[in-house]
């Protein structure tokens, strides 16, 4: 089943094209890669989905970005963030104890009985695989956490409301190994219930996790396939040069 779908998306700041005539589809419960150069417009891409570019004061965007056929502009903001989940770069744990930092979403959408936010926040903390971590130390500050724990944190948080995808832009790009393949286990077991897209600017990681890959280079989507395909015969040159460390 189709998830996402954009259609001729180009979008601007200022003067300045971050995309340009981009068309992809997102599959349900796959884990869609995105790689490329800095500057290749791969982040604004993520952004996109969870209407995040609107923020930008001098921010233009044409064509449609769908979510299950409907326009992401037709959908509550609030509803949108919802169903769409964002892990950033850096961790960004609220100022609150592990236990409320996961519930809080689910507050703010209305929840107020204790037992169903501690059962949210607990499996929503299994899917992060960090409950074994912290389950004896709910009541801690979450800055008492290490960096990857912080990180699984964070992902917990947004898998707590209930989306139905999960943007990661760059999730791992401070953490060390181990935390990182985690986070990676992490991803590969929640996408048998949700849909993933990782931007990274680890091809190694791409290749880890991802079941396609997409590549982007100055605003254009110059490839997507399967990314077995894309690290073996990629159709590009340039994806070739790419993932071959010879730019960018």
């Amino acid at each position: 089943m189709v998830k996402l779908e954009l259609h001729d998306l180009n979008i601007w700041f200022g003067a300045v094209q971050a995309l340009k005539a981009v068309n992809l589809e997102i599959q349900a419960n796959e884990i869609l890669s995105v790689i490329g150069p800095s500057n290749s417009g791969k982040t604004t891409f993520l952004r996109m989905l969870d209407r995040l570019n609107e923020l930008q004061p001098n921010f233009k965007m044409t064509g449609v970005v769908e979510l299950e056929r409907q326009d992401i502009r037709a959908i509550d903001i609030e509803e949108l963030r919802r169903r769409i989940g964002m892990v950033f770069a850096l961790p960004l744990p609220l100022p609150l104890s592990i236990l409320e930092n996961v519930a809080y979403g689910v507050r703010m959408h209305g929840e107020r009985r204790k037992n169903k936010l501690e059962a949210r926040a607990e499996e929503a903390l299994k899917q992060a695989y960090l409950w074994d971590e912290v389950k004896d130390r709910l009541d801690e500050s979450a800055f008492k956490l290490s960096g990857g724990q912080q990180q699984r944190l964070c992902i917990a948080r947004a898998l707590a409301v209930g989306p139905e995808v999960i943007l990661f832009d760059e999730p791992c790009s401070g953490l060390d190994p181990i935390s990182t393949a985690k986070v990676e286990d992490a991803m590969l077991e929640l996408k048998k219930k949700y849909t993933i897209v990782l931007v990274t600017n680890n091809v190694k990681q791409a290749a880890r996790v991802g079941d396609r890959t997409a590549f982007f280079l100055s605003g254009e989507l110059v490839e997507m396939d399967k990314t077995e395909k894309i690290f073996t015969a990629p159709a590009d040159a340039r994806t070739d040069g790419y993932i071959r460390g010879k730019f960018g």
